[in-house]
């Protein structure tokens, strides 16, 4: 069975279990082919030889993207498997991680491999220091920690911190973690122009993918912020 799911026809994405501060938050990649011919790997997990095997039959793994300070932990082992792909962070991200080695600091300018794929959004005044990254061409946003999306959950704790939040079953960010926006202003900006975006999918690292209404579902998200 495919662990690859498509979301369209240039898009797909996978998910693993992954836990942070004890929390059962899981963590997802995306998968982009870019019009250049090759992948784009957003938000890296670990590839084993299964998956391996199904990226190979997409194309040829050229980009591994770490969106923000906190989605790079895998970003190491997925280099090593794909030596010849470019791996992109913030430039925070390259200070902090200084046993890896990248090969681009990622902002709002895209890539010359990637400029007929995407626009960017760098989000201001956060702490997390994240690049939004927009497909184009499927009107899909893709981002790791902009909003949650959790349908469901096993774990009873992490259900638990959801619902004390007021993040069960609709997507948002939770009020602890709003304390990372410290100029909410310079965020409000980049949020701004992330919503017009006109939006038809949301790939989220955290939760469910959105595939109706999501342009809705993002401004719901972000309502406390605006």
């Amino acid at each position: 069975m495919s662990r690859l799911q498509p979301l369209t026809e240039s898009v797909w994405h996978v998910a693993v279990p992954h836990a942070f501060m004890g929390l059962h938050v899981g963590a997802r990649m995306t998968v982009v082919k870019l019009s250049s011919g090759g992948l784009l790997l957003h938000s890296p997990i670990p590839v084993d030889d299964a998956l391996a095997e199904e990226l190979a039959a997409l194309g040829d793994v050229t980009h591994i993207v770490c969106p923000n300070l906190f989605h790079h932990v895998y970003a190491g082992e997925v280099k090593a498997r794909y030596p010849q792909a470019l791996l992109h962070g913030p430039a925070k991200l390259v200070s902090k991680r200084k046993d890896l080695t990248f090969d681009a600091t990622l902002s709002e300018t895209p890539h010359p491999d990637w400029g007929q794929d995407f626009e960017l959004v760098f989000i201001d005044g956060s702490m997390i220091h994240e690049t939004v990254f927009f497909h184009v061409a499927s009107r899909t946003l893709i981002a790791a920690d902009l909003i949650e999306n959790f349908q469901q959950c096993d774990h009873g704790v992490t259900r638990w911190y959801l619902k004390l939040g007021g993040l069960w079953k609709k997507p948002g960010w939770h009020p602890l973690l709003r304390l990372v926006y410290l100029n909410r202003k310079k965020a409000r900006a980049s949020v701004t122009r992330i919503l017009d975006w006109p939006t038809e999918r949301l790939c989220l690292s955290h939760g469910e993918v959105i595939t109706e209404h999501a342009r809705n579902a993002l401004y719901l998200g972000l309502r406390w912020l605006l």
